[in-house]
């Protein structure tokens, strides 16, 4: 009996000491979005088990059960645009052809433009360029000599337009002639300008230099996880801050990584969980997420229904902002805002300015290398230091061979110099006014000619979403193209607007987008019989990668 009654208050013990390790388990676990965004692992293992199928002719115009006259004019489309880009882009075409082999990154971007079901017969039709000869404005040229207005924003790269940069890497090369491009561990001048203006931007203490934003953001976490002794970063569900394994825990990570916590964004359990953990060594923001929060960065490749949304609510992600400034500072946990992607594109102070936050570091890239590669991290001096003064041997090193090269802070040094000008300023008055503005007119208009597409935007990123329930929004890129609109490769899920777009660019933009999707309406690919819906086609779909097991 006393062997029974030891062996029920061990086990009543254990019981009791493990309650507080499942309630912290149960709060993390409701604090994820639960979508498999926010369980990386589980969509990590899910994507290893996706067949690979593919449409023949028949299903590829027909996969949403259209009639067959309809299937014959999605087929006399198809043609007729494969006709156009053979004869618009010959010379662009046979250069991608030849390069592709050799390039690993054109044959990632050419088999991931459409869903891969369809992307056999695309590829068979409708190739797309990937070479510019020149640009100018808010146009580039193509090896044919084509002239198309810039809507790939360069990744995030080009805010100001393509002569602006041409001018920075201009100028500051000429500023930087006598020293050459090897001067390596001495520094230019130009840095302490670079740094004077850094600190004032981001409102913190010490700056450092990096070669890329990937490389600024994996700098923060690390001077955040030193100095904090923690050993967990936190990010938002579907933000992207880079391709390295921390960061990017899901699906293209080939690594499991078991020192993130991918949390809801603007949910007040996430905030709960960052209350309570002891482990949490920074949080991570991209502030790109406003515009689609929870949900990755829109692709045309996973366009398989209709049911891609985006929505900004300026007030709303401003208190989400704040808030989580707020339990930050109570847990003492840094708050690092990545600008890399948004940086100066909101406001010349950049999001910090613009949603009224304050981090404890900020990163930077793209943009502010004034048109030549960079990344940068700016943070308070505690968590910049990357040594113990009492303990020498304790560092936290971090160094490339190319950190400050002379050319990149001197185009830097142009960029910054250039924001403070009248000119550039002007850019950014009633920024969101206007392009609110050209938004919201844009959209009347299609509504107005009873098209099914319409576009949601914070400031100059835009995203086009679809209101009737089609398999076929995806092609609606190859019409773009086709009126003189460059996009990105992830074609309708982001263009990128530089401030430099003028009321007459923007309106032969909205002219084209039109006529563009006039022409997809005509082609039949936005055919519905009224029966079709999201849920429906995602059923169908289940059903043939089931299917496509056997």
């Amino acid at each position: 009996m006393d062997q029974t009654l030891t062996l029920y208050a061990l086990g009543a013990a254990a019981a009791a000491a493990s309650l507080p390790g499942l309630k912290a388990r149960l709060e993390l676990s409701r604090a994820k979005h639960p979508s498999l965004g926010g369980h990386s692992w589980i969509a990590r293992r899910m994507a290893r088990l996706v067949p690979h199928y593919t449409y023949d002719e028949e299903g590829f115009f027909r996969s949403d059960a259209a009639p067959e006259d309809v299937a014959e004019r999605r087929r006399a489309g198809l043609l007729q645009l494969a006709e156009l880009y053979r004869q618009r882009f010959p010379e662009t075409l046979r250069l991608g052809a030849e390069v592709e082999p050799g390039l690993s990154d054109m044959q990632f971007t050419a088999a991931y433009r459409v869903p891969y079901q369809y992307a056999s017969v695309v590829r068979q039709y409708l190739r797309v360029g990937a070479f510019a000869a020149s640009s100018s404005g808010v146009t580039l040229t193509d090896l044919d000599g084509n002239r198309a207005y810039d809507l790939t924003g360069s990744y995030g790269v080009n805010l100001l337009g393509h002569d602006f940069y041409k001018e920075c890497v201009d100028r500051g090369i000429e500023r930087v002639r006598a020293v050459g491009p090897v001067l390596l561990g001495a520094y230019t001048p130009l840095i302490a300008y670079n740094v004077k203006r850094l600190r004032e931007i981001s409102g913190l203490d010490e700056v450092s230099f990096h070669m890329s934003g990937t490389e600024a953001v994996m700098q923060a976490v690390r001077l955040a996880r030193y100095h904090t002794g923690r050993s967990h970063l936190v990010r938002f569900c579907g933000a992207y801050h880079g391709w390295w394994e921390d960061v990017q825990p899901g699906v293209g990570n080939p690594r499991p990584v078991r020192e993130t916590y991918t949390l809801q964004d603007m949910a007040g359990s996430s905030l709960r969980v960052l209350r309570k953990r002891r482990d949490i060594a920074c949080v991570l923001v991209n502030p790109a997420q406003a515009l689609h929060p929870n949900a990755g960065a829109p692709a045309d490749s996973l366009l398989l229904d209709s049911g891609r949304s985006a929505r900004y609510d300026r007030g709303a992600y401003s208190a989400w902002l704040k808030e989580l400034r707020a339990v930050c500072s109570e847990r003492n946990v840094p708050l690092i805002f990545d600008e890399v992607f948004v940086g100066f594109r909101l406001a010349p102070g950049g999001a910090q300015e613009y949603f009224g936050v304050q981090a404890d570091m900020v990163t930077y890239g793209k943009t502010l290398g004034g048109g030549l590669p960079v990344g940068v991290v700016c943070g308070r001096k505690d968590l910049m230091k990357r040594f113990s003064t009492e303990r020498p041997s304790d560092v936290c090193f971090a160094r490339g061979t190319f950190n400050s090269h002379p050319y990149v802070m001197a185009a830097m040094h142009e960029f910054l110099q250039r924001l403070d000008t009248p000119e550039i300023r002007a850019l950014y008055r009633d920024l969101n006014a206007v392009w609110d503005g050209r938004a919201q007119r844009l959209n009347a208009r299609l509504e107005g000619q009873g098209l099914p597409v319409r576009v949601a935007n914070l400031s100059t990123i835009w995203t086009v979403c679809y209101t009737r329930p089609s398999r076929y929004n995806w092609m609606f890129q190859y019409y773009l193209r086709a009126q003189g609109l460059a996009l990105s490769w992830v074609g309708t899920g982001r263009f990128i607007f530089s401030l430099n777009y003028g009321e007459a660019d923007f309106e032969a933009v909205a002219d084209r987008f039109s006529a563009a999707a006039c022409a997809m309406e005509r082609d039949g690919w936005w055919w519905s019989d009224g029966t079709l819906t999201n849920r429906g086609i995602k059923r169908k779909v289940l059903g043939e990668l089931l299917a496509s097991f056997w």
